[in-house]
């Protein structure tokens, strides 16, 4: 089994208040394998060793029948809302710790970078030196700022991406906040799915995949939100007001097959909708490891999904992520 979607957080770093101010992300070490980090003076997440410590994720992965892991930065250290400059400086020192985090373990985990994408030619450049360091992907935000994935900058990137055959993961981030949302977690359980299919639509209907190749390898994380639910809704929305939404050269729904989803629905309905929808050759296994709303054990609802075959099963669980990460196939 491949997990797509996973996350890293360094077991500290170099002082950023020079880049990011008095809101400069800080890792607080409270003990050999428990840390906060820290946003300023502001507590953001308390972390384990799991999120740095490369035997403590090669232990849980073989506990869950994992063979390797897609390793990506986690998304509050995008920082989109600074300048090209202090991102890129950023963005340098996480790739290269995430290198460090994974050479232990280098045909298990696989490292995605971060770029400044608010920067297209500092983001090209960051990609291209990751790349050439070892780096085997990228992950970007769905967003920067106001502008979505059918930015010229962000279409830039994407379509160097392609050239370079750099797989890319699109993760949430920056959510709405508001009162509504700060109960029950609102903000991961409606606006972070809500994100995920607004960004979808960017792809699709703002005409980025008319102006990508079809080479390029582009992957959503969270079961891509709820847009497989609501894919009829954007299409008849399509043909009845296309003086509105008409933006894309073809119809919503002929654009799947462009891109990939993981499977961290926790649900088998959802999961059939899923692949359904999507496809069985465009859904791959991601559990949101190591972070408490990801899926564990890793892989739980496809293995106990009774709709799936084994072939099925087998291009979920492996053969979809080899072709989406460029790795030589596995014979089923």
């Amino acid at each position: 089994m491949i997990d797509v979607h996973t996350h890293y957080v360094p077991k500290g770093w170099p002082d950023l208040t020079a880049d990011a101010g008095n809101h400069a992300p800080w890792l607080r070490v409270t003990s050999e394998s428990e840390a906060i980090v820290m946003m300023g003076t502001q507590e953001f997440r308390k972390i384990r060793a799991d999120c740095w410590d490369a035997q403590t994720r090669l232990t849980d992965m073989d506990a869950d029948g994992v063979s390797a892991q897609v390793v990506s930065p986690t998304p509050a250290f995008f920082n989109y809302g600074r300048t090209a400059e202090q991102a890129t400086r950023i963005a340098r020192i996480f790739n290269d710790l995430a290198l460090d985090i994974v050479a232990p373990a280098q045909d298990r985990l696989i490292p995605f970078c971060q770029v400044p994408l608010q920067d297209t030619d500092a983001a090209c450049r960051e990609l291209e030196r990751s790349v050439a360091n070892g780096h085997r992907g990228v992950e970007i935000g769905n967003h920067v700022g106001d502008h979505d994935l059918d930015s010229e900058g962000v279409v830039t990137f994407l379509q160097h991406c392609a050239s370079l055959n750099v797989p890319v993961f699109v993760h949430p981030w920056d959510m709405a906040s508001s009162p509504r949302l700060d109960r029950w977690m609102a903000q991961w359980l409606t606006a972070m799915p809500a994100e995920t299919h607004l960004s979808i639509l960017a792809l699709i209907l703002g005409g980025t995949l008319d102006r990508v190749p079809e080479s390029l390898r582009i992957c959503f994380a969270h079961g891509g939100g709820s847009f497989a639910f609501w894919l009829g809704r954007v299409e008849n929305a399509w043909h009845r007001r296309h003086d509105v939404i008409g933006t894309s050269l073809f119809p919503p729904s002929h654009y799947l097959g462009r891109f990939y989803v993981d499977s961290v629905v926790f649900d088998e309905r959802a999961l059939r909708l899923l692949v359904d929808t999507i496809g069985v050759d465009r859904v791959m296994v991601g559990s949101d490891y190591p972070y408490p709303l990801g899926e564990r054990r890793v892989g739980d609802v496809v293995r106990k999904s009774d709709f799936l075959d084994a072939d099925a099963r087998a291009l979920i669980t492996r053969g979809n992520a080899e072709r989406f990460l460029g790795r030589p196939r596995t014979p089923f």
